[in-house]
């Protein structure tokens, strides 16, 4: 290795131009995530968990990254998840060589310690490479301090971080753009970059070999095979996705990032990385539709643990060690385009009813699969007390609005009540029932449109996409006459070019307001399936599955007309609906229902 003498003033500045949304990969153990750009540069780490400051923050217009990248300029892109996992695989074409560079975030995961690991090799030719690290901690506000260079391996301490980098020891140290150097590799070639960041001092040896066989073998125990399902190379990315974002505490965070923005410049950015306790409940019940899992596993145990702990007083989200999530602040970055540098999020404080039902369906899956532990079974009655107790208060809803008495968090208690009811013989079992038809009656009485389709809320006659969860589910039933109307008066109210719309906007036309929102086109193909229709669902299934980038991440919404990304990535709940179609589509769901 040598060091480099060829630099672009952009890199020079050390600057990472934003890249469109779908063209993002992302890495993640469980911990936290990254996110790598086309030219090999991890532009997203927050560290040592997914709440904690970040580390490289060039994403939203901070600073600090990891490159590594051809030095030749000519050159085309391009990249790939080994299948089953989150390793992702860059691919550099020049005139003269072709390059990969692998990466993963290692595992078994620590919470206190990350480890970044990237193979560069060369199939053709011979290739010079350039790598850049510029950590800055405290999402850019924080240099590292004391970087030294001991028997070949770099170490260097921030914030209560301490840096470790293997690999490198004839790079150089900037002050002001941190550690920089080229690689030389001939054609069969490969080289190894280990970098370690944890709140303990590392002492331990660093073997690279050793670590990638552990990180393939984590994958593969983690993700089951699914050949036997629609689009099985999607379910096991879908599989990956969601192990990759959930925690060994259980809890999974809804998204890897925060503050990219679901329209530009319209102030709806928000942090997502924290644990939703209904995104929760759907991926526990997308592997649930599939058989026993340790996703499942996690989804119970995390439910289970905050609704005791907190009762009544349960909130939608978390950290995914439990904690309250943050109050919102703001940062002094730029944003990503079109975006803020929000941190934190509101909706922690709020009252969502239907995160009581999405629990109790959850907890049903469980008993079916003979999982569902003591601490389970108490909680699915704390959650029938709480059901019981504050089923008449308005509340946010699954869309975090304002308090209202939303039908779909009426009828999502409903549908869990009945659930949850048949898995309790006696006393319990017809207390479940009966509580469940009295909501449902008085959710009738002021929620059912003399059309015959459900309004949105109790004074809002408008569509809602949201209630096609809980046609899917089952409530009200497939031979309710309501279930068939509701659902093409959705789709004929909020459909466009094969996408959905979560709801419509005053005076606003489909897409001027905000962008498909893929978990409602998801929720659509299980709706009509449900009701029937397998062509037609799998028509919704289709479409919604390519709303994503080379890396086949999908995100929270889908620019129709512009056919790119909106919000943060990758989101967990669109994926767990992916899975689960995938799963039912096919045929053969683990569950009853």
């Amino acid at each position: 290795m040598e060091n480099g003498t060829e630099t672009t003033l952009e890199e020079s500045n050390g600057a990472c131009p934003p890249w469109a949304l779908r063209d993002y990969a992302v890495l993640a153990d469980g911990e936290r995530g990254a996110l790598v750009d086309p030219k090999g540069r991890i532009v997203w780490l927050c560290a040592p968990r997914w709440h904690s400051d970040a580390l490289f923050s060039s994403l939203i217009g901070g600073t600090g990254y990891f490159s590594v990248e051809p030095t030749d300029r000519w050159h085309v892109w391009g990249g790939a998840y080994e299948e089953g996992t989150l390793i992702w695989v860059d691919r550099w074409v020049t005139a003269d060589c072709v390059i990969e560079c692998r990466d993963a975030l290692a595992m078994p995961a620590s919470p206190d310690r990350l480890v970044l690991l990237r193979r560069m090799r060369v199939r053709k030719g011979e290739a010079r490479l350039r790598m850049r690290l510029d950590p800055r901690p405290g999402f850019g506000a924080h240099r590292v301090r004391r970087p030294r260079l001991e028997d070949g391996v770099w170490t260097a301490e921030a914030e209560g971080l301490h840096l470790r980098l293997v690999g490198a020891p004839a790079s150089s140290w900037d002050p002001e753009e941190g550690l920089r150097g080229e690689f030389r590799l001939c054609e069969g070639e490969q080289h190894d970059l280990v970098l370690e960041v944890g709140t303990a001092r590392g002492n331990s040896r660093i073997d690279a070999e050793e670590l990638w066989r552990a990180t393939e073998q984590a994958w593969d125990d983690a993700v089951p095979d699914c050949s036997g399902l629609v689009a099985p190379r999607d379910a096991r990315h879908a599989y990956a996705v969601l192990r990759g974002l959930t925690s060994s505490a259980g809890g999974m965070v809804a998204a890897a990032t925060t503050s990219l923005p679901e329209r530009a410049n319209a102030g709806r950015n928000y942090d997502y990385r924290f644990a939703w306790l209904r995104d929760q409940c759907y991926a526990g019940l997308a592997v649930a539709a599939h058989g026993p899992h340790q996703l499942l596993d996690s989804a119970v145990r995390f439910t289970a643990e905050r609704i005791l702990a907190d009762g009544d007083g349960t909130r939608p989200a978390y950290t995914v060690t439990g904690d309250p999530v943050p109050d919102e602040r703001a940062l002094d970055l730029p944003g990503y385009p079109g975006g803020s540098d929000r941190v934190g999020n509101h909706a922690g404080r709020q009252f969502q009813l239907d995160t009581f039902g999405e629990a109790l369906q959850l907890f049903t899956a469980a008993a079916h699969h003979d999982c569902l532990t003591k601490d389970a079974a108490r909680a699915a009655m704390a959650a029938v007390d709480a059901v019981e107790r504050n089923w008449h208060r308005d509340d946010a809803g699954l869309w975090e609005l304002e308090n209202r008495w939303w039908t779909h968090s009426r009828l999502c208690v409903v549908g869990g009540l009945r659930r949850i009811g048949a898995v309790f013989p006696g006393p319990d079992g017809r207390r479940c029932a009966d509580l469940a038809e009295t909501i449902l009656a008085e959710t009738r009485r002021r929620c059912l449109h003399p059309a015959g389709h459900w309004r949105r809320a109790a004074d809002d006659d408008g569509p809602e996409a949201a209630l096609l969860v809980t046609i899917a589910r089952g409530c009200p039933a497939a031979d309710d006459p309501s279930s068939p109307v509701t659902r093409v008066f959705i789709e004929e109210k909020l459909a466009q070019d094969g996408y959905l719309y979560r709801f419509g906007h005053p005076d606003r036309p489909l897409g001027e307001a905000e962008g498909a929102f893929l978990l409602c086109g998801f929720a659509m193909a299980l709706a009509t399936h449900r009701l029937g229709d397998r062509v037609g669902a799998f028509r919704w299934f289709e479409r919604s599955r390519t709303a994503c980038g080379p890396p086949g991440l999908l995100a929270e919404e889908y620019d129709v007309r512009q056919r790119q990304l909106r919000g943060n990535t990758p989101q967990a709940f669109v994926h767990a609906l992916l899975l689960e179609c995938a799963i039912r589509l096919d045929g053969g769901s683990a569950l009853p229902y």
